[in-house]
């Protein structure tokens, strides 16, 4: 088997798509994000790496709060939008149900299958990302969205991103169970 060489940046595995949000100006505002992952079992606790430049990344360091809201395929051309406008140019909280949680600045997407109220934790400065940590202080979500309680990502259907080729990939089919396949 020869390797052979190739851009650095050929990071292929998908990515969750969310949207972000946190209040800017006294306004909602929501901003699509694919570079997220849990980081900490107890307290809960989330974190994505946003340009440093984003417009919603100064509501999250005034108000230290944001939300991370999981879409369904069905509102893929909405979630591309707010990747696409910034919220200085465009009020994107048009596009959705806002509700809010215990925080007031950490607005909520009702048409998404979970949304998750952070508490700001901490923020570290890469070179050209701003990377936040937030812990999950409630979620939020529809029994039609659960089994047994808990989010089913069937049920969601949540969509996921590819680089460098930029495209959206749906979830596929369940292939095993973690932390059980390997024992057999």
């Amino acid at each position: 088997m020869e390797k052979v060489k190739i851009d650095s940046n050929a990071f292929v595995y998908p990515m969750p798509v969310v949207l972000i949000g946190a209040m800017v100006k006294g306004k909602a505002n929501f901003m699509t994000v694919a570079w997220v992952s849990r980081v900490n079992y107890q307290p809960p606790m989330i974190a994505f790496a946003s340009g440093s430049s984003h417009y919603t990344n100064s509501g999250i360091k005034e108000n230290k709060a944001f939300s991370v809201n999981i879409p369904g395929r069905s509102l893929i051309k909405e979630t591309d939008h707010c990747g696409l406008v910034s919220g200085k140019n465009e009020d994107k909280s048009k596009l959705f149900e806002v509700f809010y949680g215990e925080f007031k600045n950490a607005p909520m997407v009702g048409q998404c299958a979970l949304s998750m109220e952070c508490k700001l934790v901490d923020m570290v400065q890469l070179p050209s990302n701003t990377l936040f940590i937030g812990e999950i202080i409630a979620a939020f979500s529809e029994e039609k969205y659960l089994t047994n309680g808990k989010p089913d990502i069937e049920k969601i259907r949540p969509f996921t991103l590819s680089m460098p080729d930029n495209k959206y990939w749906s979830t596929g089919e369940n292939i095993g169970s973690a932390w059980k396949i390997g024992k057999s």
